[in-house]
Protein backbone atom coordinates (compact mmCIF):
# COMPACT_ATOMS: atom_id res chain seq x y z
CA UNK A 1 0.00 0.00 0.00
CA UNK A 2 1.15 3.13 -1.19
CA UNK A 3 1.30 6.44 1.15
CA UNK A 4 -1.88 7.97 -1.03
CA UNK A 5 -3.68 4.86 -0.37
CA UNK A 6 -2.97 5.18 3.54
CA UNK A 7 -4.12 8.49 3.51
CA UNK A 8 -7.42 7.39 1.58
CA UNK A 9 -7.93 5.04 3.65
CA UNK A 10 -7.35 7.13 6.84
CA UNK A 11 -10.01 9.39 6.06
CA UNK A 12 -12.50 6.40 4.74
CA UNK A 13 -12.05 4.98 8.73
CA UNK A 14 -12.71 8.44 10.07
CA UNK A 15 -16.29 9.90 10.90
CA UNK A 16 -14.81 12.86 11.55
CA UNK A 17 -13.31 16.33 9.06
CA UNK A 18 -9.43 15.65 10.12
CA UNK A 19 -6.48 18.14 9.36
CA UNK A 20 -2.88 17.13 7.92
CA UNK A 21 -1.57 16.35 11.45
CA UNK A 22 -4.00 14.07 12.46
CA UNK A 23 -3.92 12.27 9.32
CA UNK A 24 -0.08 11.96 9.36
CA UNK A 25 -0.40 10.67 12.93
CA UNK A 26 -3.28 8.05 11.85
CA UNK A 27 -1.77 6.77 8.61
CA UNK A 28 2.24 7.08 10.00
CA UNK A 29 2.38 9.25 6.80
CA UNK A 30 5.11 11.77 7.33
CA UNK A 31 3.11 15.29 7.63
CA UNK A 32 5.07 16.89 4.42
CA UNK A 33 4.04 13.94 2.44
CA UNK A 34 0.50 14.13 3.62
CA UNK A 35 0.13 17.82 3.07
CA UNK A 36 1.53 17.10 -0.81
CA UNK A 37 -1.26 14.16 -1.65
CA UNK A 38 -3.70 16.16 0.38
CA UNK A 39 -3.39 18.84 -1.90
CA UNK A 40 -3.15 16.24 -5.19
CA UNK A 41 -6.79 14.76 -3.35
CA UNK A 42 -8.27 18.71 -3.09
CA UNK A 43 -7.05 18.89 -6.87
CA UNK A 44 -8.99 15.75 -7.91
CA UNK A 45 -11.87 16.58 -5.63
CA UNK A 46 -12.05 13.58 -3.92
CA UNK A 47 -11.38 15.08 -0.53
CA UNK A 48 -13.59 18.71 0.12
CA UNK A 49 -12.98 21.01 3.23
CA UNK A 50 -16.34 21.04 5.46
CA UNK A 51 -14.36 23.75 7.70
CA UNK A 52 -11.30 25.62 7.63
CA UNK A 53 -8.62 23.44 7.75
CA UNK A 54 -10.34 20.04 8.23
CA UNK A 55 -10.67 17.80 5.14
CA UNK A 56 -12.69 14.79 4.50
CA UNK A 57 -14.08 12.43 1.50
CA UNK A 58 -16.21 13.25 -0.68
CA UNK A 59 -19.32 10.78 -0.44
Amino acid sequence: MDNKEKVIKTFKESEEPLNATKVSQLSGVEKKEVDKIMKELKKDETIYSPKRCYYALKE
